[in-house]
């Protein structure tokens, strides 16, 4: 269980708004995703320029939002849980910090395999299209699809790899690799052994158009490396195109030496970018709702229904739309903070489904402990109740009571809850004892009940002796930098009413 079991600035975590110009950096930010008009707030409220900005954010803003090149790129991740920071370490490093400070339940982690990183990596395995390479020291794996390998790659190869699609530590995902090394800068990219100049998807006019131009940059490409622009560059002006083109180049320079054949032990060779991770729990969602809501309609509970799946975006999409127009109006004593009824009667879950137990770590991995049916669901205090029947083998956690065929977990989850409940039964409905999980507030979305563990726990065993358990966990990660003093102490003042409680 536990051991699996106006002028304002950045959101601080007890919630109130500080103004943080002056104490850290600014840097030209490109944000992408759910969470962009609400961090697009945030980061120029904080004095940082948001850059390349989509046509809504555009509209929404009264501010400069220049098509500038980008330090770094904030982009929501696939599952929508948080986003991930690319580009330059210093502000990566500035924006981890800021990000972080969207709210108590926020988690952040380096990402030890970032985009355009190059690596020697060993073959761990091979299956279907590609390979699992073993990336070193740091722990990281990546995926190379044989389509991305030039020659044949077997079990206990080292190869000379790029990252090229990073994975979040909490996705069931490695990151992807490339073994043609190149320098990435968002609108450039250099590529070693190539001539001239190319534009990604453009007819010959555009690509004619924007070689002349880059003939006009004052950059000093390094010798023996191509130029090739992106989509986007072709919007671009001079200065931007010119910076692109001036960190590309410095990105060449830093792996410029890396690229004859590997050899030796595997591990990180060149990293021209760094890359970090930011989690975003309930409480950070509604952080943002606030952040949100100075700038456009904003419904309760907004980026916690984005957050769930991409039709209940679109369903949240269509709801401002029709409250921004006047179609609807929203009664301004109403005070919501997020219609858990109307939105798992919509989109799940429902009584009946099964749904996974998305059980994060402090250390930024997800562990699924199983998947259970909802037997129960109480739109009025958003619970829900999920049933488990257990295989034999092993013991409960910390209950030292055997795990045998026919028991029943039985688990109430209760959305923005702190903890919960896992109750288990044999076969014969005889109580083995009562496992109290502590955890970042509770999320129910249509497939999954998401979370991240916080190490602490409270065990009633079935005697009905109560003993709390794992401080010691709690203290080492908040040691290792997983946890920050303040949300630690959260997770054992809950503990602590917990034990009184039962």
């Amino acid at each position: 269980m536990s051991g699996d079991g106006g002028e304002s600035g950045s959101v601080d975590r007890d919630g109130d708004r500080g103004d943080d110009r002056g104490s850290r950096p600014s840097h030209r930010v490109r944000v992408r995703g759910i969470y962009s008009t609400a961090l697009t707030r945030s980061l120029l409220d904080a004095g940082h320029v948001v850059v390349q900005a989509s046509p809504p954010i555009r509209r929404r803003f009264d501010a400069d939002l220049p098509a500038a090149d980008h330090d770094a790129s904030v982009e929501t991740t696939e599952d929508r849980q948080g986003v991930g920071v690319a580009g330059d370490p210093n502000a990566v490093a500035t924006l981890r910090e800021h990000l972080l400070d969207m709210g108590l339940d926020a988690l952040a982690w380096d990402d030890p395999a970032p985009l355009g990183a190059v690596f020697d990596g060993v073959v761990a395995e091979t299956h279907g299209g590609g390979a699992v390479l073993d990336l070193g020291e740091s722990g990281a794996e990546g995926y190379l699809s044989f389509d991305n390998a030039d020659g044949y790659v077997g079990e206990d190869d080292i190869l000379r790899v790029q990252v090229l699609d990073p994975a979040a530590p909490w996705e069931d995902d490695r990151a992807i690799l490339d073994t043609r090394v190149r320098a990435m800068a968002g609108l450039a990219t250099l590529v070693p052994g190539r001539e001239g100049v190319r534009v990604d998807g453009a007819d010959d006019a555009d690509a004619r158009e924007l070689a002349g131009m880059t003939d006009l940059l004052s950059v000093g490409v390094p010798d023996g490396w191509g130029v090739e622009w992106s989509r986007d560059a072709r919007d671009a002006d001079m200065d931007a195109l010119g910076d692109a083109l001036a960190r590309a180049s410095d990105h060449a320079r830093a792996i410029d030496g890396v690229l004859e054949e590997p050899q030796g032990e595997p591990g990180l060779l060149a990293a021209p970018t760094a890359g970090a991770w930011v989690w975003f729990g309930r409480e950070c969602r509604f952080a943002l709702d606030d952040l949100r809501r100075e700038v456009t309609t904003t419904m309760p509970g907004h980026h916690r229904t984005k957050a769930a799946s991409r039709s209940a975006s679109a369903g949240v999409d269509l709801a401002e739309a029709l409250v921004a127009s006047g179609e609807f109006a929203r009664d301004p004593d109403d005070d919501t903070d997020f219609p858990f009824g109307v939105v798992t009667e919509q989109f799940g879950p429902h009584v009946g489904d099964r749904v996974a137990i998305g059980h994060g770590k402090p250390d930024g991995r997800l562990i699924v402990l199983g998947r259970g049916e909802v037997t129960d669901l109480d739109p009025a205090d958003g619970s829900l109740t999920v049933e488990r029947r257990m295989t034999a083998g092993g013991s409960y956690d910390a209950l030292d009571a055997r795990r045998e065929t026919g028991d029943v977990a039985t688990t109430t989850f209760r959305e923005g809850r702190w903890w919960y409940p896992t109750v288990y039964r044999d076969e014969d409905g005889d109580r083995k004892g009562t496992y109290v999980n502590v955890c970042t507030p509770v999320e129910a979305f249509p497939e999954s009940v998401r979370y991240v563990d916080l190490h602490v726990d409270v065990v009633k065993h079935g005697d009905g002796r109560v003993e709390r358990v794992d401080d010691d966990e709690l203290d080492e990660a908040v040691e290792r930098g997983e946890l920050t003093e303040e949300l630690a102490e959260k997770a054992r003042s809950v503990a602590t009413a917990l034990e009184r409680a039962l």
